[in-house]
């Protein structure tokens, strides 16, 4: 929550940076997370952002090539909700006063295992030395047909909206990591843990969505947050089943044994799972989608007239006091 007397991230980024980007389409009114430029007359770059710091987006006793692999895998995540492919990646590196060769040599074979497993190439960047928290800064470049990339803008009333693999493992991963959850096994709580420190962005989901998808978003923030980002974008209200939300099996056993972990299934973030605005009659054209790229996906709710996100448990509407990871 923003702290009293502040506004939060999107108020100030509405409120000071927005008016810096007006006039220039590419940016969206900085309403989306990626911003789209023209790269020739056949494709559009879809360019992404992404800084992590340590104590804040990633655990103090990770591994640097986890950490390498976490912050190239956010902006890919982005560059898949955007429907495009991967390109290029630019690197900015603060590192603290007792950074050692050795946890850097570590830190390029984790980018390197990912550039190959992702087809993306570094092209630039810079390093440092900070006295403040180690600090990854990457800007990545994604490939889409010319103005079809995917934004939070676009949705229409009563389209679908539909969430890519499962939800919440992210979050509940990050209390596993911090010594909770003892009750579930060994093998589930491993399972959350490696969802959280390792994301798996949906790279072969998100340039099949192009032209069936009206709108889509990763889901970072949380499910709540990230499906409001579109619905609020795209001047509609959104309302989501909370018994059609898909759970891994370590999910289910989680909310199972303590039904108050929904707040942080839906509210949590970290999924980089990805979140969708499809009309009814792509429904055939999604689920080939999903099959091309191997990847599950299931309808969880409906876009409406009005303003808001709905959560909803049968007729009852649930109230949750987390709505998404907010920074301010």
């Amino acid at each position: 929550m923003a702290r009293p007397g502040r506004i939060g991230e999107f108020e100030l980024i509405a409120r000071y940076f927005a008016p810096l980007a007006r006039g220039f389409r590419g940016a969206g009114n900085l309403q989306s997370d990626n911003a789209f430029l023209a790269a020739d007359a056949r494709r559009d770059l879809v360019v992404k952002t992404d800084t992590i710091v340590a104590g804040v987006h990633f655990l103090a006793d990770d591994l640097p090539a986890r950490i390498a692999a976490k912050a190239l895998r956010v902006c890919l995540s982005d560059l898949a909700a955007g429907g495009s492919t991967p390109f290029v990646y630019q690197l900015s590196l603060a590192l603290p006063s007792n950074w050692t060769e050795a946890w850097v040599a570590a830190f390029a074979r984790g980018l390197a295992a990912d550039q190959r497993r992702y087809g993306i190439v570094l092209c630039g960047g810079d390093t440092v030395v900070t006295p403040g928290p180690l600090t990854v800064t990457i800007t990545a470049f994604g490939r889409v047909a010319r103005r079809k990339g995917l934004g939070r803008a676009g949705a229409r009333a009563g389209d679908e909206l539909w969430v890519s693999g499962t939800i919440g493992d992210g979050a509940l991963g990050l209390l596993v990591a911090q010594g909770g959850l003892r009750n579930l096994s060994a093998r589930q709580r491993a399972s959350l843990e490696d969802r959280y420190r390792l994301p798996r962005p949906r790279t072969t989901l998100g340039p099949e969505l192009v032209g069936t998808a009206t709108a889509c978003a990763d889901v970072s923030d949380g499910l709540l947050a990230d499906a409001g980002h579109i619905a609020g974008a795209s001047g509609l209200a959104v309302t989501i089943e909370r018994s059609e939300v898909p759970l891994s099996v370590a999910g289910r056993a989680a909310v199972a044994a303590d039904p108050g972990l929904w707040a942080n299934v839906v509210g949590g973030g970290d999924d980089y799972e990805l979140v969708m605005a499809v009309p009814r009659r792509k429904h055939a054209a999604l689920e080939a989608a999903a099959r091309r790229a191997g990847v599950k996906v299931t309808r969880i709710g409906r876009f409406v007239r009005g303003a808001g996100v709905e959560l909803k448990a049968g007729a009852e509407i649930v109230l949750t006091a987390r709505k998404g990871y907010v920074h301010f």
